[in-house]
């Protein structure tokens, strides 16, 4: 059974891991449509998106990088150079292909600004983990928790828009996409909680916030 919930600083003393794998980067239609061809092989996969981060009111950018992953290779779909490709979306909506990913809503409604398309055969970890006693949403958390490791999210808010991506920003890239596949799989090894189960953990924690949330308002001068 996992550990439900872990601290910042737990987190901090971890080391770190990342994806070992192989990158491939592309930004022609023509090199999308052979990554697909690829892909298509790998009945599950971890997704993820990258958008230039906006730092003024009303400033907003479509997403620039769709990472797909495998175990052993992610391919990066640089969405602000080459477009969306209806292939990509024909993908995306192919309901025989599992894709993995973290707070999907989001990515879907950025990925529909490019090109419209339904979504098909999607699991979020953020619906799930819950039935494997596991109450942490965010990725370096989950993480965490199920690996005893933690992934770098000190590239997050880079331009994903340069012309070029950097090494560290390929690697963080395809780390997180990766990542949601490593725990999805690990998961799909371990026991779910029962209802009566799970209801408990839920309540247990939601006691000790209340506990601790009278307390520091006891302290407060």
């Amino acid at each position: 059974m996992f550990k439900p919930k872990i601290t910042k600083e737990e987190v901090n003393e971890l080391p770190i891991t990342m994806f070992g794998g192989k990158i491939h980067v592309v930004d022609t239609p023509r090199q999308a449509v052979q990554a697909l061809e690829q892909l298509k092989a790998m009945p599950v996969v971890g997704i993820d998106t990258e958008t230039k981060p906006a730092f003024s009111r009303g400033q907003h950018h479509k997403v620039a990088l769709l990472q797909i992953s495998t175990l052993d290779d992610c391919y990066l779909f640089r969405l602000n150079k080459m477009g969306f490709p209806p292939e990509l979306g024909a993908y995306l909506s192919d309901k025989k292909i599992k894709k993995i990913g973290l707070a999907l809503k989001d990515d879907f409604v950025g990925l529909n600004r490019h090109h419209k398309f339904k979504p098909e055969n999607i699991v979020d970890l953020q619906k799930i983990v819950k039935e494997y006693g596991i109450l942490e949403l965010g990725l370096q958390k989950m993480f965490a928790v199920v690996f005893g490791e933690k992934v770098s999210k000190s590239q997050r808010l880079t331009n994903w828009e340069l012309p070029e991506l950097s090494d560290q920003q390929q690697v963080y890239a395809a780390t997180d996409a990766w990542a949601v596949l490593k725990i999805y799989l690990q998961l799909k090894k371990t026991r779910k909680l029962t209802k009566e189960q799970q209801y408990e953990l839920m309540n247990q924690y939601a006691i000790q916030k209340v506990s601790a949330n009278e307390e520091s308002l006891s302290q407060t001068p």
